[in-house]
């Protein structure tokens, strides 16, 4: 069964008359599998576009970790009487020592590093979040198909029941009962209507595309999510961008320790010039170096700070850990859960609630059951229907939720037109 968005007419132009994207710009619904939504919202996410301004910025850290320190040009003027007076000119230039420059620049490295990887996680968290709500774009649309059947029915048989009363063979009460009934109905139209215009709302704002956008959601109503093998799952944990994530803060941190101790080595200044006195009329050479005496800042303050900075970062990678194997774990076992009960679903409810509202059905049409009976057993099927569908909706849920946990891209199995 395909589920498909009704075409919307888009308007050509947005607020203030701009022009829209080409790729939106058509008065006829697009198809869109879930592959061609994640790639529209990881080239338009405003978090993604983030995460990639924040690794172009860490070059830069990178570009100035390798930076040598400046030169220095001096000047001193010796005496303001013209006699006397002596004049000189010096470049100094400072060393620095202690590996200072290359701790530098492997900490902006790694700082780079840290934002690739938050980079990773962020495109996870896309990807995740457009498999969500295009599931759930699915979802809220078979919902409104399945309340516009129970209310196309419920009016049929209140036309029934109206014509009944009309005849003489039932009880003018019946048909306040079935109006009473086809009311309530509609009222569940006008919800499930309400819920997939939202539903479609939260998918366009992940996409970047404008509300008069107007898609057709290539997807099975049946389509259910592999359940992975838990063994598997904690393989890959140590890939996934929580840990690497912690993981890159440890050795970034390291890094930064490293720059604290390269700095209780004292850089050294070289000086060469020269000096010019009036009074011998002669040039002379300086020469001169300078060393700082690290009697009392030693930077042991900051190395101190590095230092628990980086137990911190263990100690958050310990807990990253922990934290991802439970979540890991409650959303295999809530895939694993909800993947039993689409299939209670499909196999025993749904066939036995169906064959019961068709009997339910008939009867009423050749007078054998009252109307009461057949909205009885209408609702059954409906509410079975229903659950039906938030289960499917919400096995997706959690398969989406294990692939951001992972970082992994969506799988083959999980994409609705391999269904």
């Amino acid at each position: 069964m395909l589920w498909a968005t009704a075409p919307v007419a888009m308007a050509q132009e947005g607020a203030g008359g701009a022009q829209l994207p080409q790729r939106f710009a058509t008065h006829t619904a697009t198809a869109l599998t879930l592959p061609q939504a994640v790639e529209l919202a990881l080239a338009s996410h405003a978090d993604v576009a983030a995460a990639k301004r924040l690794v172009e910025a860490m070059q830069g850290q990178v570009i100035q970790g390798g930076a040598r320190p400046n030169p220095e040009l001096a000047y001193a003027l010796e005496d303001t009487r013209s006699a006397t007076r002596s004049q000189s000119w010096q470049l100094n230039v400072p060393l620095e020592l202690g590996g200072k420059r290359s701790a530098r620049t492997r900490a902006a490295e790694k700082a780079r590093e840290q934002a690739l990887v938050q980079l990773a996680d962020v495109q996870a968290a896309v990807r995740a979040n457009v498999a969500t709500a295009y599931w759930d774009a699915l979802a809220a649309q078979e919902r409104l198909a399945l309340s516009q059947d129970s209310a196309a029915l419920a009016k049929a048989a209140t036309d029934t029941v109206a014509k009944r009363v009309a005849a003489g063979k039932v009880s003018p009460v019946e048909e306040t009962k079935a109006r009473v009934a086809e009311a309530g109905i509609r009222l569940e139209l006008a919800q499930a209507a309400s819920d997939e215009r939202n539903a479609q709302t939260r998918l366009y704002a992940l996409l970047g595309a404008p509300q008069a956008s107007a898609f057709q959601l290539q997807g099975t109503g049946d389509a259910l999510p592999p359940v992975p093998d838990f063994a598997s799952l904690h393989l890959q944990a140590a890939s996934a961008p929580a840990i690497l994530l912690a993981r890159a803060e440890v050795e970034r941190r390291q890094a930064l320790t490293a720059v604290e101790q390269s700095k209780r080595a004292p850089d050294i200044t070289l000086s060469a010039g020269v000096k010019r006195s009036n009074e011998t009329q002669r040039n002379m050479v300086l020469l001169g170096v300078s060393v700082p005496i690290p009697v009392f800042d030693r930077n042991q303050g900051n190395l101190l700070e590095a230092l628990q900075l980086e137990d911190k970062a263990r100690d958050e990678l310990q807990a990253a850990t922990v934290r991802l194997g439970s979540e890991l774990s409650q959303a295999h076992d809530r895939l694993s859960t909800i993947t039993t009960e689409v299939r209670t679903l499909q196999a025993d409810v749904l066939p036995g609630a169906k064959s019961a509202y068709d009997a339910a059905t008939v009867g009423f049409e050749n007078g054998k059951f009252s109307f009461l009976e057949v909205l009885d057993a209408q609702r059954t099927y409906f509410s079975a229907k229903s659950q039906y569908l938030k289960a499917l909706a919400e096995s997706h849920r959690a398969a989406a939720d294990i692939d951001r946990l992972l970082g992994n891209a969506l799988r083959t199995a999980f994409t609705p037109s391999s269904q």
